[in-house]
């Protein structure tokens, strides 16, 4: 059993509090993570809020890296001092999921689901299998990635969720093809992402929507050909002129329905809409199945990027230090544990790429 410090949700909509905690040590095919930083992402904050439901107390956080501290009897592929990347994507491997390459839609349950014991005895949820706002964690082997001795410790914690979500709904999810005209409405953590993906997979018009227009010139630093405020007067019609009648596929990376609303008209006929941001429980969008239909068009979900992280991560990894990944230019600021609720805070203006928690 090891005690560590943890930012613990005990009401939804309130501060997080930090207390210690207590994790019990790893079995069959889990490892002890020391974590050196997390990243706050939107996901977190929604939980937090309560837009999704949910039990307490809960620890949150999901993007993060750390050290191999300690691993379990069948975590071979594991051994203490290893540098990795800690997600919420936990694959069996045998069932139809992982067998046919989507481990990120597993079917499969936890064997047990336990997580930390609160210093009053009160268990804890570990949330989204991870429960990363904490010194350290205990999470099953497939979810971690080992990472260069090199690379920066926040920097790699970026690649737990909000990059290979951006990257794997262009990549991935929307197949995005050399020439092809992409459209990613939110230019926030995860857009940024999926104009970078959109980049690097060949396409030839990329336009970022949002409704701040600052966040248009800082998306163009990450591969945007254009900008189009979301706020304009039909927006839809700048974008069929850009790019020649409709993006072959529209990514929306925020959880707002009025995006949803707006997606289809981006789109060429047979384009795809893919659906990354999430609204909050309950929240629905409106479309005509008849022009849906008539158009061919196709509205397709995406989790975490449809991503293999065992596949991509390596991959992207190798990209960033190339120099063709940019992940140092998301980060908007570092934080001390003692500070997560202002991290949130600011998080929640609109105004951060990702702020990333510090440990060490």
């Amino acid at each position: 059993m090891t005690t560590v410090r943890a930012a613990v949700c005990r009401a939804f909509g309130a501060p997080l509090e930090i207390e210690n905690v207590v994790l019990r040590d790893p079995r069959d095919g889990e490892v002890r993570v020391r974590i050196s930083a997390c990243a706050v992402c939107h996901s977190d904050i929604s939980y937090a809020d309560g837009a999704w439901g949910g039990e307490l107390p809960a620890v949150y956080g999901h993007e993060a890296a750390g050290v191999v501290e300690a691993v379990g009897p069948g975590a071979a592929k594991f051994e203490p001092g290893d540098r990795v990347v800690v997600t919420l994507i936990r694959a069996c491997g045998h069932c139809e999921a992982c067998r046919t390459g989507n481990p990120t839609i597993c079917f499969t349950e936890p064997g047990d689901p336990a997580g930390p014991i609160s210093s009053d005895g009160t268990p804890v949820v570990r949330a989204m299998n991870c429960g990363a706002f904490a010194e350290a964690v205990v999470v099953d082997q497939s979810q971690i990635v080992e990472i260069p001795a090199d690379m920066p410790m926040d920097v790699a914690s970026l690649l737990a969720c909000g990059v290979i979500t951006g990257i794997g709904a262009a990549v991935n999810t929307a197949a995005v093809r050399p020439g092809q005209s992409v459209v990613v409405i939110g230019a926030g953590g995860v857009g940024l992402n999926a104009i970078q993906g959109a980049r690097i997979a060949g396409a030839s018009r990329i336009v970022a929507m949002d409704t701040v227009p600052d966040k248009l010139e800082v998306a163009k630093e990450f591969g945007a050909t254009d900008g189009v405020s979301v706020n304009s007067e039909k927006p839809w019609r700048e974008v069929l002129r850009i790019t020649g009648g409709g993006a072959h596929a529209c990514i929306v990376t925020v959880g707002a329905i009025p995006a949803y609303n707006l997606a289809p008209r981006l789109l060429r006929p047979g384009g795809t809409m893919v659906m990354a941001g999430m609204p909050h429980s309950g929240d629905m969008a409106e479309y005509e199945p008849a022009i849906v239909a008539y158009t061919r068009q196709g509205f397709r979900g995406t989790k975490m990027g449809d991503v293999v992280i065992q596949r991509d991560i390596p991959w992207m990894v190798d990209l960033y230090r190339q120099g063709r990944l940019k992940l140092d230019e998301l980060i908007s600021g570092r934080w001390t544990l003692d500070r997560i609720n202002e991290a949130i805070a600011d998080t929640k203006s609109g105004a951060a790429r990702r702020n990333v928690i510090l440990f060490d």
